[in-house]
């Protein structure tokens, strides 16, 4: 019989970003649900389109037609423009469990995002190692796509 003594630390994943966006709360949240949704994409920038049902118990989901897919998640909160809440295995096949916050605030004539990914199970050594530079690709574009909007409602 083999067994293996895991720690605490190589159960879990605890991830903290702030992303400073120079766009108003309502245009930034907006953003964050189009990005996680139909315009998400991989790091490299290959689309990747995401469902995401904005509201309590929502899913959020990848939908490959013909009722096939990848689950990542549940909406566990949302009050808009300042919560967003996810808990679900996300891009992890395999037995974890993750709660995925994003607190928006005014900060400075635009708005901070506050995001934190906390994640519980059998956590893959290549998943442990690109989850940020992941998540700070999405966050990323969350910002450009936030800014670009703001700066078309000027604009009009």
């Amino acid at each position: 019989m083999i067994q293996t003594v895991q720690s605490i630390e190589n159960l879990t994943l605890n991830l903290t970003q702030e992303i400073h966006v120079d766009a108003p709360l309502d245009v930034t949240f907006a953003a964050l649900l189009e990005q996680l949704g139909p315009h998400n994409e991989v790091t490299e920038g290959t689309p990747m389109p995401m469902t995401i049902e904005p509201w309590p118990g929502g899913r959020w989901f990848r939908d490959l037609g013909n009722g096939n897919g990848h689950f990542w998640g549940h909406v566990q909160a949302i009050k808009r423009p300042t919560l967003l809440e996810i808990s679900g295995p996300l891009f992890m096949s395999y037995p974890v469990v993750s709660n995925v916050q994003y607190r928006l605030s005014e900060s400075n004539g635009g708005t901070l995002i506050q995001f934190r990914h906390a994640a519980l199970g059998l956590i893959q050594e290549d998943h442990r190692k690109g989850v940020s530079s992941g998540w700070s690709s999405i966050h990323e574009r969350v910002r450009k796509r936030a800014e670009a909007s703001r700066s078309r409602q000027a604009a009009s």
